[in-house]
């Protein structure tokens, strides 16, 4: 009898979105493999991702993820015959298959697809577009339209043409970002009728990165509620040992200046002249909001092994009119699983500074509602992401956030909410503000916890899982 009654009072909270926190959960997801992958909402509501070798996955929940295309060789459902379709930017680049693209809807209600192909070993790259009637395709190729790489071609200054976003500013221009290590990150305003750049810009206006900087994946995310533009970028190299991480910087203008939370301007991030992958150069700029991490498991958490990722990144944005929610979409690999990769979609938030922090757990339908202060104070794990390019995981240390306000264990200060969901903690001499809201833990307890998000007013990011 009990136990029925424990199941109904779950499953009312979970209709009313009532935080039924620290109580176990039916949340499913279906994952889906798919690298590099840019997120589009079509008009049914429909979600879908795009990303490297033509993969493709669609979803209606942004949690239930079903791939349809699996590869640019014999797997390619997005365009029929592909290698013979895209034959001339495959020829150009010397390469079989593509890297990441990105599709949008037009005015003419019609989906493009900027697609890309890369030889790898240098910018010898080509970007080109194809349409379709419907977000799944059939694409069909008009052809390519910028190109980069080849004989004299200053790979230290100039972009490699691949990794495009297209976007539309708060006035209705369309707008294409796009660039990898090389010469840097450039952006390009474009034709809203015909999508293609508008003349007599050459390869745009560079934002930053310059002397083969370990720097890529430009997206750009305009906020109502802040009146800025977010450029999200991934540093470090993709591979699982290689300390891809996500950052992002800001503008009032689509294209820039974009700074960081210190203030910095981008356009001076890059590597010094005659070096090659120097990190250090440029490791200190942009709002790392997530590298490899690992949220420990604590003494009698449900599962006994940990699950750290690594090298998450590649990300795509998106932002609800509807509900007013922002979501960051991005692939990651794993601890002992090799190169295998899969997508995850986190919540954001904004802090009182006007800045995006993550949820540290994987968006499960949750809302942002004031959490009950029987649940706030506790035993939390808390990670700190810091600046750097890690090769491994940062990990969690376990500490006390006591009813007083005082913070206790690995870290030592204070806490407090402040109203609604903002939150303010304090970490031996540092000031985190952000959001604390319950989320769902998937990995060991299967139930929604309490988490928080935070960011100093330099840029790092604090998250903190309670434990149940």
């Amino acid at each position: 009898m009990m136990k029925r009654i424990l199941t109904c009072l779950i499953a009312l909270c979970l209709l009313l979105g009532a935080a039924c926190a620290e109580e176990t959960a039916e949340i499913k997801f279906r994952n889906a493999s798919v690298h590099d992958p840019s997120i589009l909402r079509a008009e049914d509501g429909t979600f879908y991702i795009y990303g490297s070798h033509m993969q493709a996955a669609t979803s209606p929940d942004l949690m239930q993820w079903k791939m349809f295309s699996r590869n640019a060789e014999n797997g390619c459902n997005l365009v029929d015959n592909v290698q013979e379709e895209m034959r001339e930017a495959l020829a150009y680049a010397k390469t079989v298959t593509f890297w990441a693209p990105d599709v949008i809807q037009l005015a003419d209600g019609k989906y493009y697809m900027y697609y890309c192909t890369c030889e790898g070993s240098s910018p010898l790259s080509a970007m080109g577009l194809a349409v379709s009637d419907k977000p799944e395709g059939p694409f069909k190729n008009l052809g390519i339209f910028l190109k980069s790489g080849g004989p004299g071609y200053d790979a230290t200054q100039l972009p490699n043409a691949i990794d495009p976003n297209v976007f539309y500013d708060k006035e209705g221009k369309l707008w294409m970002v796009y660039g990898s290590y090389s010469g840097g990150i450039y952006i390009l305003e474009m034709d809203g009728t015909t999508g293609l750049p508008l003349e007599g810009q050459g390869y745009g206006k560079k934002l930053l990165g310059k002397n083969h900087a370990r720097i890529e994946a430009p997206y750009i995310l305009y906020s109502p509620d802040t009146d800025y533009y977010y450029l999200f970028l991934s540093f470090g190299g993709l591979n699982a040992n290689d300390g891809y991480n996500i950052r992002v910087c800001r503008s009032k203008n689509p294209d820039g200046p974009y700074v960081d939370a210190l203030g910095q301007d981008m356009i001076d991030c890059g590597g010094k002249p005659g070096t090659y992958f120097n990190d250090p150069d440029y490791e200190p700029y942009g709002v790392k909001l997530m590298g490899g991490y690992l949220l420990s498991a604590a003494e009698g958490e449900a599962k006994s092994k940990d699950i750290a990722y690594r090298s998450p990144g590649h990300n795509s944005a998106w932002y609800d009119e509807t509900t007013g929610q922002y979501f960051l979409i991005f692939h990651t690999r794993f601890v002992g699983r090799g190169e295998s990769y899969y997508v995850r979609v986190h919540q954001m938030y904004f802090n009182d500074a006007g800045w995006p922090v993550v949820s540290p757990l994987r968006y499960a339908k949750e809302t942002l509602t004031p959490v009950e202060e029987s649940l706030q104070a506790g035993s939390y794990k808390l990670l700190l992401h810091e600046r750097d390019i890690n090769l491994t995981e940062h990990v969690s240390k376990l500490c006390e956030l006591h009813a007083d306000g005082t913070v206790t264990g690995g870290y030592t200060g204070s806490w407090t909410m402040l109203d609604g969901n903002r939150v303010e903690v304090t970490l031996d001499g540092t000031t985190y503000n952000g959001v604390m809201n319950l989320a769902y833990d998937n990995d060991y307890n299967q139930a929604f916890v309490t988490t928080i998000t935070a960011m100093d007013e330099t840029g790092l990011c604090l998250w903190g899982q309670r434990i149940p």
